[in-house]
């Protein structure tokens, strides 16, 4: 009898023992199940961690090693020669009729020093340099007035494509916006991109045009941007935001430099005009003072040397007060 009621209360120990430990070890294993469950997301979690920063870091270098070639090309056009130059001023006239005008000028210039009496070797020195430089220089300065007319109108541009892309429009659809509604020249350079891309080019493609007409680094990093956008993916609207920004800033840098370097421009200038204010003075003052310079050969050697020191000053001094930014 005893001993049947050892067993009995053994028996009933070992059953409570295992009610009571079961759902512990089924605790204990929910717990582990959970710590292996949490483990698994912040690997996971990690692992998109890892993928994002590769894609930030492939993506940054994508958009370097673009801008790298861009720069590259730019600057492999140090050279520009004379069909690009009147493309990019945004003049209509072919390089054959340039070339008969900048003849016509020098003959001009011949025949007018020729009249005054001027020597006939100097007459035609004067005339050919008159007929190289003068149509470039101003040929240089319709280039200059487009490319600062195109990059005042710029970050509007980019910001009304930026507005136009948070809206829900295609990047076409934005750019046919600006250039339906910008300033000129910005209207009709994106209508020529609107225009190649109607001819079967792709974005990519079609964006090259203005690094072309107006190869400056601004247009370069909007050409970038667009580009790396069509090739990788990306936040469009918050890229062109980005350098829309860049691009007022860099302006008002431009004008900043333009205002503190404006005292050193007018010193050059003044000292450069110094010599001619000088000479008409002297001239309305006693007429015949300076006759033998332009009298005699040694007046003309004179005329001609001052002219070469003067022409290297002003170059000197142009250079020191212009600045790269």
């Amino acid at each position: 009898m005893n001993a049947l009621l050892i067993a009995f209360l053994a028996v009933v120990v070992v059953t409570a023992a295992g009610f009571a430990l079961v759902p512990s070890l089924m605790g204990e294993g929910g717990r582990a199940e959970k710590r292996k469950k949490a483990l698994q997301g912040d690997m996971r979690a990690n692992r998109m961690q890892n993928d994002a920063a590769r894609n930030r870091d492939d993506r940054r270098k994508s958009v370097q090693q673009a801008l790298k070639q861009q720069t590259d090309a730019l600057n492999a056009k140090k050279r520009v020669p004379l069909p690009a130059q009147l493309f990019q001023a945004g003049m209509t006239i072919k390089p054959a009729a340039f070339v008969r005008n900048s003849i016509i000028l020098g003959v001009v210039v011949f025949l007018v020093l020729f009249v005054v009496q001027v020597p006939f070797y100097f007459a035609a020195i004067f005339a050919v340099a008159g007929a190289y430089l003068l149509p470039r220089l101003y040929v240089r300065r319709r280039r200059n007035k487009y490319r600062d007319q195109f990059l005042d109108e710029l970050p509007n541009a980019v910001e009304a494509i930026v507005r136009g892309v948070k809206t829900g429009l295609p990047l076409n659809d934005s750019m046919r916006v600006v250039a339906k509604d910008s300033k000129e020249p910005v209207k009709s350079e994106f209508q020529r991109v609107l225009d190649q891309q109607a001819f079967g080019m792709s974005m990519t493609e079609a964006v090259q045009v203005l690094i072309d007409r107006v190869p400056l680094p601004e247009v370069n990093f909007f050409v970038v941007v667009i580009t790396v956008q069509q090739q990788a993916g990306g936040n469009l609207s918050e890229a062109l935001g980005n350098l829309a920004r860049v691009l007022r800033n860099r302006k008002k840098m431009k004008q900043k430099v333009k205002a503190m370097s404006s005292e050193a421009k007018a010193s050059a200038g003044i000292i450069g005009s110094l010599p001619f204010v000088v000479a008409t003075l002297v001239t309305i003052v006693t007429p015949r003072y300076l006759e033998p310079l332009v009298t005699t050969s040694v007046g003309w050697i004179c005329l001609g040397a001052a002219a070469g020191m003067m022409s290297m000053g002003i170059f000197v001094m142009m250079r020191m007060v212009k600045f790269d930014y």
